[in-house]
């Protein structure tokens, strides 16, 4: 196995704009959705690359929608990880921070 750093330097409207925008024609929100699944920017990409530890669900139609529910969902999840996290010896939470952000940007590529 071939391991490398990877970076996203770019943001997924600065992406959009640079390779989707075409004939003078507008950005749209769909060119920005395609731009972010290609930087991996989704939070199944990130969840996936071990970024994130979890996706909230949101509330139909979206978190805006019922701000409390997803306040709920919220505060549900982060309860959980805090309390996971409050049972483990100092040194092992540490260790275990300490490999996972050092896993950020690296891609392990089979041959």
């Amino acid at each position: 196995m071939l391991e490398h750093s990877v970076y996203s330097v770019i943001s997924p409207e600065g992406c959009a704009a640079i390779l989707m925008k075409k004939d003078g024609k507008e950005i749209t929100q769909e060119d920005y959705e395609k731009a972010s699944e290609v930087l991996k920017l989704t939070a199944q990409d990130l969840f996936e690359l071990g970024i994130i530890d979890e996706i909230i669900p949101e509330p139909a139609g979206g978190a805006h929608r019922d701000q409390k529910e997803t306040a709920s969902a919220v505060g549900k999840v982060l309860k959980r990880h805090l309390s996971e996290l409050m049972e483990k010896q100092t040194e092992a939470l540490l260790k275990d921070r300490y490999r996972k952000f050092r896993m950020v940007g690296s891609v392990k590529e089979e041959k």
